[in-house]
């Protein structure tokens, strides 16, 4: 049995007030829940199960801005790539979709990219991706998530720890690094050339 119906008329009247009777969803109906919903951050897991982030507070929304404005500010000046924000999903390679708090494409991935894939979520693991945790994140939650990354082919990501003042730096085919309280983090192979200065994150 369908959980959605797809057509117009029940489009309209779909909403988030009815996700507790949502036990799984398909990617379509997935797609269409974030349509009708714009203003809420939506993920899939690789099992079809909805998941719906809270909103951040004031200083973690903050933060996540600055990390983006950093990143968007080496991609522009080295033209290796392209930068997203949490806004923009990627469909991984085990069917989940995800939307990391900031996340970068190689250039001839996203080139090879047809237009019409590039206008709905990206069907690709970014190669680099950061996560924030929020006050109101679960650990255990967005290390799962980072191995998951990892697992699909992200070669470098960070699980940026504000509360801990730590940093879990995870590479493609390599075991967990956590730093505690560092002061910059390099971006390696992956962003070449890249230093993001944590000093006023932690």
């Amino acid at each position: 049995m369908q959980l959605l119906d797809n057509s117009p008329e029940t489009q309209t009247s779909v909403s988030l007030n009815v996700i507790d009777r949502l036990l799984r969803v398909t990617p379509e109906q997935f797609e269409i829940l974030c349509e009708l919903n714009p203003g809420r951050s939506l993920e899939l897991t690789k099992d079809g199960e909805l998941e719906i982030m809270a909103p951040t507070g004031g200083e973690s929304s903050r933060t996540e801005s600055k990390l983006i404005t950093r990143l968007t500010n080496w991609s522009e000046q080295t033209g290796l790539g392209e930068t997203f924000s949490s806004s923009g999903a990627f469909i991984l390679p085990n069917g989940a979709e995800r939307c990391p708090d900031a996340s970068w494409v190689e250039r001839s991935r996203w080139s090879s990219l047809t237009p019409e894939q590039r206008k709905k979520f990206i069907p690709l693991a970014p190669d680099f991706v950061i996560e924030l945790r929020s006050d109101t994140d679960r650990l255990s939650k967005l290390q799962e998530k980072m191995l998951e990354y990892r697992d699909n082919g992200v070669r470098l990501g960070w699980l940026i720890d504000p509360q801990k003042q730590q940093v879990e730096i995870y590479r493609l085919g390599q075991d967990v690094e956590i730093l505690a309280a560092p002061e910059t983090l390099l971006g390696e192979d992956v962003l070449p050339g890249f230093v993001l200065d944590l000093r006023s994150i932690f």
